[in-house]
This record gives structure tokens, sequence and C-alpha cells, in this order.
């Protein structure tokens, strides 16, 4: 297809896509095809896709086993629209869901199939520790994000999505995540998790905290829109403990880190806890709209059509991540997912130490992040270099050129994030890793051209 023909169809879209529109304003590009971690473009050009559906793409672009588990719903006609109603296939993939939890949670854990979006699981999971508990404040941490909804927003930390709506979620209340790059308490060395876990346990007990008892916590293991912030192992034991012992359940986001993106099948395995509420979406549905919220049986207070969703009962989806979950285990992919998660860290690691414009490498398993720097600038109190926007969005855009598609994020958007599939070969890995530190290499020089 012609350079002209790909132009007129980014035109169309410049000119009828809402102005929401994000993506395509990094990525000039037109999809034609796409296969494992590359997407070709309508003029013939290969890209490396670590953003593979902000995490959705678990085997990648159309791996067989998810198009073969499709083309059997097909081929046997299942329904492929059953709101809430029972199918083999169904229960199938409830009975695979159940066999990958924690052993104190598979036989008795209760399963709510949602909205195709993992915001829709939020909302869903806050409903149900609200009847619950009977609670209606809800705390959650800074830098994190659950979704676009006014519900999910208000529990996000991002501000400038925000600032100018009106009618959020009520009684939402931040918490300080222990995020030891930019210590929020100004210490560091260590400290940041411990002081966070302290500051949480003396709130709870605070009669004059000022906010009253919570129906539950919510937090993301690893902060993913935040910046890719990794949560202290200890610091996750002693949350639970914190919340165990007053009662509040404890809700785990893992729409991102969840079905094997951190080396463990759910991103909370590393601290081995067990949380009371379990949110899933994106890999789960093996790259189509999926959503639970998977959760203690004692929580199963509320009541018939509590909470509802036309697509509840999307059974390509359960086709699709069915066949993934069961792929995954057959597989080992979470081996393979430590391994490559060695290889990128290794090589970054390698990139801080030559260039002083990356000042952090960080992550859990396949979702890493690098944290770009102004070393002429100044020095936060910890003595690290700001956060450096410009010099990521050239990064970014000097990957792009280079032929790898990476997300932005973090604050000031200074994060440059992989999210590769999840059966990234060690030749894959190596070529991104090629790609980026060109890119690198190339943005700098550009920027110290044009200071």
């Amino acid at each position: 297809m012609s350079v002209e023909v790909q132009s007129d169809y980014l035109k169309l879209q410049n000119e009828k896509e809402s102005n929401a529109r994000s993506y395509p304003r990094h990525f000039p590009l037109v999809i034609s095809k796409a296969k494992g971690i590359t997407v070709t473009d309508t003029e013939g050009r290969n890209y490396y896709d670590c953003l593979a559906g902000a995490g959705t793409l678990a085997l990648g672009h159309n791996h067989e086993t998810v198009t073969d588990a499709i083309r059997g719903v097909l081929d046997q006609q299942i329904p492929l629209h059953t709101l809430d109603l029972a199918t083999p296939l169904k229960l199938a993939f409830m009975q695979e869901l159940l066999s990958i939890l924690p052993n104190e949670l598979k036989d008795t854990a209760k399963i709510q199939f949602c909205g195709p979006t993992g915001a829709d699981a939020v909302e869903a999971a806050i409903k149900l520790v609200k009847n619950a508990t009977g609670g209606k404040s809800i705390l959650a941490f800074q830098g994190s994000y659950h979704g676009s909804t006014q519900a999910t927003m208000a529990m996000s930390g991002n501000l400038s999505k925000k600032q100018h709506l009106q009618s959020l979620l009520p009684d939402v209340h931040f918490l300080p995540f222990p995020y030891e790059y930019r210590c929020p308490f100004g210490m560091g060395e260590g400290m940041t998790a411990k002081l966070s876990a302290q500051y949480i346990e003396n709130l709870l007990d605070d009669c004059e905290s000022g906010i009253a008892l919570p129906c539950g916590i919510i937090l993301e293991t690893v902060q993913g829109e935040g910046g890719v912030i990794p949560a202290d192992l200890e610091w996750l034991r002693q949350l639970r403990r914190i919340t165990s012992e007053r009662g509040i359940p404890l809700i785990i986001d893992e729409v991102q880190t969840g079905i094997g993106r951190t080396g463990r099948m759910f991103s909370f395995e590393h601290a081995g806890i067990v949380p009371d509420v379990i949110i899933c979406s994106k890999a789960v549905g093996g790259s189509l709209p999926m959503a639970v919220v998977i959760y203690k049986e004692e929580l199963d207070q509320w009541q018939p059509g509590a909470h509802t969703g036309t697509f509840r009962g999307n059974q390509l989806g359960m086709a699709a991540g069915l066949a993934t979950l069961r792929h995954m285990q057959e597989q080992n992919i979470l081996q393979n997912v430590q391994l490559r998660s060695g290889q990128f860290m290794h090589r970054l690691e390698q990139l801080k130490g030559q260039y002083a414009e990356v000042g952090d490498v960080r992550g859990r398993g396949l979702m890493i992040g690098v944290e770009i720097v102004d070393p002429a600038g100044p020095k936060d109190r910890l003595g690290h270099y700001l956060q450096n926007g410009a010099l990521a969005a050239s990064i970014q855009h000097e990957c792009f050129n280079n032929g790898l598609i990476v997300e932005v994020g973090g604050r000031h958007s200074a994060v440059i994030r992989f999210l590769p599939p999840l059966n990234i070969t060690e030749q894959e890995t190596a070529a991104v890793l090629g790609i980026f530190e060109k890119s690198v290499q190339a943005a700098i020089a550009l920027t110290t051209a044009t200071a």
C-alpha cells in the first residue's frame, strides 16, 4: 500500500476520531497485520510491539493457540453472547481460573463476570466490599491507576485527567506508595516501605485520623501507569497483616500485573500473601475483552443484579482466555518471563551505568520501567536528578522511527515502559534492547545538539 494511502488513513482518523485518542499521537501508523511481537503497517514496515495492547496480549498477536480457540467457538456454533447464563465453555474457563489461585482460595472463591473492561471490574469490587462491610471510605495509593470511569479515576492518582471533573466517587483517601527512588517521606535508603506501613497502621488506629473505617484498600502491587513501581514485598506482607487484623478487605488490582506478567500467575504471589479480592482483565481474556472479580466467599453478600454488564458473557473471550491459561502452564511461560526479565534488567542496568540520563531501572517480570532524568538540572532531596519527560518522549519517538513501540508513563511521563508478550524470545529481547540503546543514544545526541 502506498505512502499516500496510509497518509489518507491517518488524516481521516485525525479529522473524525475523538480528540481523546492517545496512542496514534505517539505512533502514527496504520496496522495491516500482526504476528507474535511484530506489527506491520500498510507500507510494509515492521515494528517490535512492546506495548502489546497495554499488556493484554500475553502470547503476542494472533498466537495460533488463541486463533484456534476462537475458530473452535465459531465452528461449534457456541453462542457468542449469553449474558451470565451458563455454557460448558464458561464453566471450563471458571474451573481453569480457579485452579491457578493460591490453595487458600481455589476451593472457596467466588467469581463475578463483569463488563469487558478492567475499570468495570474495579467498580464491581468496590460495590462488593461496600455491601459486605457497610463501610464507605476507600483507601487508595498515590501514583495508582484503576481506570477511566468516574469512580475509578477517583481512586487513581493522576490529577490531570480528573481535576476538572465533578461528582467523582466520594470518600476516597490516598496513602503514600513505597516509591523508593522518589521516597514520599524524603528518606529513601531502604526506609520508604517501612515508613509507609507505619503510616498506614497509625492512620487506621488513630481515632482522630479524620477517615472513617474503610470498606477496603485497593492497590496495584506494581504500579503500571504510575511509572512501573514495584511494591516492596515485605511492605505487602505488612499491609496484609494490617488489613487482616482490622477486618479490612484487601483488594489487589491485577488488571495489568495478572496472568503471568510479573513471573507469577498473580503478582501478589511474590509476597506470599492472599488478598480478599482480585481484579483481573487484559490478559485474562487471551487478547479479547474480559474482566472478572475473584473474591473470598464471605464477601458474597450482595443481591442478584447488584452488578451487571451486557457483555459479561463473552464466549470468545472465555475461549481465548482458557486457551491462553492452559498454554502458559503447558509451555512453562512463567519461566520464560523470569529469564527474559533478567535479560532486560541486566542490559538496562548497564545502560544506567553508561548514561546519566537513565536515572532508575525497575520492574518485576516483563513489566519494566526506565526513568529518564535531566543530569544537567537540579537534584531532589534524595540526590536524584529530576524527571525529564521531554527526553523520554524523544527516546520514544526515536524508538518508533527505529521499529520499536514502547509506552511512556509515570510522573511527568518520564518513564519508558516495556510490556512485551510473555513469550518473547531471547533473540527478540536482544533486538528490542539493541533498538532501545540506539534510540537513547540518538535522543541524547539530539538534545545535546539543540541545547
